[in-house]
């Protein structure tokens, strides 16, 4: 039998006693493992989907999907109103947007969050009202612009001085009013990998409170511009309010302060909620976090003697995260032994840093299981593997699986749902997957996968050389 490889495991990883087991709150609720063996989502078993569009293969649950971003909603909306407010909750379109997606959220209430002209694109074709559209980033072209004005955009977040007057150039040729957040960074900062902490100052988005209030001043005095309020966003995967809170009570002292000179009717928190990826990782319940993160906002106020503002919130990767599963197929295994007498078994997959960034990126852990079988035998130290030409070509860093996985399985990572397809790639000219939502016993393809054709089409020196022949 192979080591476990003890002394290779974080301190943090722990064996399973059964390493069949689907860990609660990492999985879509859908999913579970058949008396055969077989895992299943949305009513349809792993291997059904694999002969049917092959692997690796991004498989999304809709009722997952749409189940969570009616929590957020009515989750942040009862809590609101429990505070005589109303909140909005906007999708985050970076964590991933598809035509698909958009509408889901939409008819769930949401507004979608974008922040390039193709996500604003992807989210009009899908039919989401433009005045329920919020445009984020820190270098938005004038192109991107005038697109985003010409449409009817809801809200634009300034980043900064500059893009003001980018904004008031265009609607002052338009003639039309264009209704801005500002957004500002508070000083305070997820404990989270330092990519993606975006409060602290050293960094390319927001301004410091001083460099907002100039803002706000300039904003006023332009009549193309209407001033809505401010937006503040501390980082990503956070677990707990404490951050939400402090952050508030921080903002709010500049909120007060711009009150002064006008209304300020709306306050952005931004998003950041923390999902499962582990079984350790414990996220903070929809309900705790709404309910916990106006109130603090709600006392804020109260202790300045203002009124409650409007409250908007962001989330993305917590409504698309555990939706989605990412579906591979096991080329080959190694077990490579090490000179302090552990072992680790490498197991390689038909995918890899092309469909799963996060890892070479951020360091991030993932799991994963035995999706086409159950198995008796005992779990060994794994680390899962994709195949291109990097060696921190990672997909799951640390993880126990069975001492028999082999060839020819099917390997099922859950919580990739979010940023995986945003951020994909056709490094080493791999062919990036389709994605599939389930429902209900049924499937479609929600976004085509590429062929080698498509790779070929874009490669401008093909037709020059067959033009030669």
């Amino acid at each position: 039998m192979l080591s476990t490889g003890d002394s290779l495991a974080p301190s943090w990883l722990v064996e399973p006693d059964d390493v069949n087991a689907l860990a609660t709150g990492v999985w879509p609720a859908s999913a579970t493992r058949e008396d055969a063996g077989e895992i299943v989502v949305g009513a349809i078993a792993a291997t059904e989907l694999a002969r049917t569009y092959g692997t690796p293969l991004l498989v999304l649950d809709e009722d997952e999907v749409r189940g969570r971003a009616r929590g957020f909603h009515d989750s942040f909306a009862a809590a609101a109103a429990e505070h005589g407010t109303t909140a909005r909750v906007y999708y985050a379109g970076k964590a991933f947007l598809s035509t698909a997606v958009a509408r889901w959220v939409s008819e769930e209430g949401l507004n979608v969050d974008v922040c390039t002209r193709g996500e604003l694109e992807v989210a009009l074709a899908a039919g989401v009202e433009p005045t329920r559209i919020g445009f984020h980033g820190n270098n938005k072209s004038v192109s991107e612009i005038e697109r985003a004005i010409d449409v009817g955009i809801g809200t634009i977040i300034v980043d900064s001085a500059i893009e003001i007057e980018r904004i008031a150039a265009i609607t002052a040729r338009t003639g039309k009013v264009q209704r801005v957040l500002v957004r500002v960074n508070s000083g305070v900062h997820a404990e989270t990998h330092d990519f993606l902490a975006t409060a602290h100052e050293d960094q390319k988005f927001g301004m410091t409170f001083a460099e907002a209030e100039i803002a706000v001043a300039r904003i006023r005095e332009l009549p193309g511009l209407e001033f809505l309020g401010l937006h503040c966003h501390i980082g990503s995967q956070i677990f707990g309010v404490a951050g939400f809170r402090e952050s508030a009570a921080r903002v709010l002292e500049l909120h007060e302060k711009l009150r002064a000179g006008g209304e300020v009717p709306v306050l952005n928190l931004g998003g950041g909620f923390g999902i499962a990826y582990t079984s350790v990782d414990d996220p903070t319940p929809i309900e705790q976090l709404a309910s916990e993160i106006v109130t603090a906002v709600a006392d804020g106020c109260a202790a300045r003697g203002i009124p409650l503002p409007i409250l908007a919130f962001e989330p993305g990767r917590a409504i698309v995260g555990t939706a989605g599963i990412t579906l591979y197929e096991v080329g080959t295994t190694k077990n490579v032994h090490l000179d302090s007498g552990a072992s680790r078994l490498y197991v390689s997959v038909d995918g890899g840093m092309s469909d799963n960034a996060r890892p070479a990126l951020y360091g991030a852990q993932f799991s994963a299981r035995i999706a086409s079988r159950a198995s008796t035998e005992s779990p060994v130290l794994a680390r899962v593997v994709g195949k291109h030409c990097e060696s921190g070509d990672i997909v799951v860093d640390h993880e126990y699986l069975p001492g028999d996985i082999t060839p020819g399985d099917l390997l099922a990572v859950p919580a990739t749902g979010a940023y995986c397809v945003s951020l994909s790639s056709n490094y080493n000219h791999v062919p990036r997957p389709a994605v599939v939502a389930v429902s209900g016993g049924r499937s479609r393809v929600i976004v085509r996968g590429e062929s080698i054709d498509d790779l070929l089409a874009r490669d401008a020196g093909i037709s020059t050389i067959e033009g030669a022949r």
